[in-house]
């Protein structure tokens, strides 16, 4: 019998990333207590210092595998270990840290007098720390822990606007979702501990070979609750509810955030707890996360195309629509691993590495169009080419990447690598979903483009006449554009540019096994 220690040891350097991130999440809210009010924009630029250098602890760490906090004395290859950080755990981790990163850029502004700069940069570091560390899980106690750190600070990021109604109804819906895809997710896996005595992903997946028959029914069906929780987490429908309201009532960058960060938490745990804990169970969670991919992508299509371009907010809901359709085609990729091999799981990798940038992309623009534009409509962009090419051209290039046409090579590149993983795995079915789905984007992005090179309307669609007067006397003050919120524009702007330009550089985690 192989002998075990309560003294396990730490390999600091493998958990540095996130450890740093919650670090300085800490520093800048003890730091807040004590820098003056007209010196509180040093906090930001010190938490978007930490998420770069944690960035940077991402590089010594790309020569091989390390695990720590291992319950057995075997080699690493074979031990049972808490912390992983492989080829997998690095990408996803420099995504989320990336992700938190540019966030924090397009927040900069708000900071300063919308939202309490102290609690704002404290809550989203440390959601970014609990998103760091749930691609390098690898038992369902951390796992659960990971997407709570994640999570809870996400909640009141959504709700910080005090006073704002809408902020506070948004923050409402998002807790009272989170909480039951929590409790379905801890009751699963209480169930799987149950029938199999064990946590860690690896000890569960050789433990569910072999359940006792009278435990056979207990494992099933935490197998089950556990993907219904995680269904919640990535958004899929029926478990997408929450996600318009959501968007709409926290602050943009907030939205960007959760539309890729909160997206990739949903995703990394759900390919870990499939492919990594349950591929013996693969018959069960295969065919259903194939008919979720179906609906997922088919409704967010679907409300996507549904929305009014002169609605208040509706930019923001088209974008909270496309998430859950671009949730649906990430999940093809998992369905898919059910049914070939695992290599399948790096398409949804490189997939999200594409949706990471140009969405965030899109959301940064959103943002800095809100400043002039507060209810940001679709037809509030109309005629942007003529007022300000440079941002146009920016913003169209990030709908036809997420649309896959060119010159978002990336974005159509990712779309055939995520088509041919459904048709390699037998999915005929679900790659003729996904195309007729793509199509019906190609309507609503390509509508929203061709809007930005228009010409401009002489007064703001539907609006009264001191609103319109407003808005002018705001579009007279564009040049005092945040250079924080341009610095994330041309970030993801350029990422998406080399990528299309070099997009082995993504596509390459598609032809690689993870784990």
């Amino acid at each position: 019998m192989t002998p075990t220690t309560l003294v396990q040891s730490v390999d600091w350097l493998a958990i540095a990333p996130p450890t740093l991130t919650a670090l300085v999440a800490l520093a800048v809210l003890v730091a807040d207590l004590f820098v003056p009010e007209r010196h509180k924009q040093l906090l930001g630029w010190t938490a978007i210092g930490g998420l770069a250098a944690a960035m940077a602890l991402l590089i010594p760490l790309r020569g091989g595998d390390r695990s720590t906090f291992c319950l057995t004395t075997e080699p690493a290859a074979t031990a049972a270990c808490s912390y992983t950080a492989d080829r997998f755990t690095l990408v996803i981790q420099f995504l989320v840290l990336g992700g938190a990163l540019l966030t924090a850029l397009l927040s900069l502004a708000d900071t300063r007098d919308k939202l309490p700069p102290g609690e704002y940069w404290f809550l989203l570091l440390s959601s970014a720390a609990g998103a760091a560390l749930l691609p390098a899980s690898r038992d369902l106690a951390t796992l659960v822990v990971a997407l709570e750190v994640a999570s809870l600070p996400a909640f009141a990021l959504v709700g910080l606007r005090r006073g704002d109604r809408r902020s506070s109804e948004a923050a409402l819906k998002f807790f009272l979702s989170s909480v039951t895809a929590t409790a379905v997710t801890l009751l699963g896996v209480s169930f799987v501990y149950g029938a199999t005595g064990t946590l860690h992903l690896t000890e569960v997946a050789q433990r569910l070979d072999d359940v006792p028959g009278q435990l056979q029914t207990l494992a099933q069906a935490g197998v089950a609750l556990t993907l219904v929780g995680f269904a919640f987490k990535t958004a899929a429908v029926p478990f997408h509810f929450w996600v318009p309201e959501t968007y709409i009532g926290a602050p943009l960058p907030v939205a960007g955030y959760l539309s890729v960060v909160g997206k990739a938490v949903g995703f990394t745990g759900l390919i870990l707890v499939t492919v990594v804990a349950f591929p013996s169970y693969a018959d069960i969670w295969g065919p259903a996360l194939a008919v979720l991919a179906a609906l997922t992508m088919t409704v967010g299509n679907v409300g996507a195309l549904r929305q009014v371009s002169t609605r208040a907010w509706s930019a923001v809901r088209l974008l909270a629509w496309s998430s859950v359709a671009q949730a649906g085609y990430l999940l093809v990729p998992i369905a898919a691993a059910a049914y070939s091999s695992d290599d399948q799981i790096g398409a949804t990798v490189a997939y999200a590495l594409m949706y990471a940038v140009v969405n965030l992309g899109a959301f940064a623009v959103a943002a800095l169009v809100a400043r002039t534009h507060p209810k940001n409509r679709i037809a509030d962009y109309r005629g942007l080419y003529a007022a300000s090419p440079l941002l146009a051209l920016t913003m169209g290039f990030f709908l036809l990447n997420l649309a896959g046409l060119p010159p978002g090579v990336i974005g159509l590149f990712a779309k055939v690598t995520v088509f041919s993983a459904a048709v390699d795995a037998g999915l005929g079915w679900l790659a003729v979903v996904m195309g007729v789905n793509v199509v019906i984007g190609l309507y609503y992005y390509l509508r929203w483009t061709g809007l930005l090179f228009r010409e401009p309307l002489g007064e703001s669609v539907d609006e009264p006449a001191g609103e319109r007067a407003g808005q002018h006397a705001g579009e007279r003050a564009h040049a005092r554009v945040p250079a924080a919120i341009t610095l994330a524009i041309v970030l993801a702007a350029v990422v998406g540019v080399v990528l299309s330009g070099y997009p082995q550089f993504a596509l390459r985690f598609a032809a690689t096994t993870l784990f």
